[in-house]
């Protein structure tokens, strides 16, 4: 199993659960794109603990060249389990909601730049409808003909009633601000 194998960035190998390195080969000419692939031609074939590990003659792993953003965020998930919850609950209900003013339907336009467009005005309505729940018309049209945010948020009549967590957020990505 993969999980067994343990990567070490500074030497670039993997380690089996016998203790060999699995080192990276050379690129072949059927081998393209953004994946490595890992291997111990000598040390598998007379490892005891092959059957648990392939059932070929030699194990390969492979890996993504930029795994280590992946195993960057699993380390972030794993101090924070709550985390893909409150992700969840933020995030998940806003493009439910779009996709119901949709009809569940795909875009109208055609062309990425249009797209976005598209995209852009939906987001800008969800955005302006939720101020309007939140603060009102009147301080939202006050609000934007001064072309302030604080004004916003000094007229603001009641807090929302589910806040996330900003410590939470900050704590997996410090550099914008909740």
């Amino acid at each position: 199993m993969r999980g067994d194998f343990v990567y070490d960035a500074t030497a670039d190998h993997y380690t089996c659960p016998a203790g060999a390195h699995l080192s990276k080969s050379t690129n072949r000419s059927d081998h393209h794109g953004d994946i490595d692939h890992y291997r111990n031609l000598t040390a598998c074939l007379n490892c005891e603990l092959r059957p648990r590990c392939t059932p070929e003659k030699v194990k390969r792993v492979k890996r993504w060249k930029h795994e280590a953003v992946l195993d960057a965020m699993q380390r972030r998930l794993d101090q924070l389990p709550d985390a893909m919850g409150l992700r969840r609950q933020t995030v998940e209900h806003v493009f439910g909601t779009l996709k119901s003013w949709a009809g569940s339907a795909h875009f109208l336009s055609r062309t990425l730049k249009k797209v976005r467009t598209e995209m852009s005005l939906t987001v800008l309505a969800y955005n302006m409808k939720r101020m309007i729940r939140l603060i009102g018309v009147g301080p939202m049209l006050g609000a934007i003909r001064t072309g302030t945010r604080t004004k916003l948020r000094a007229q603001k009549s009641t807090p929302p009633t589910s806040r996330p967590n900003s410590a939470l957020l900050h704590s997996l990505d410090p550099s914008r601000s909740y």
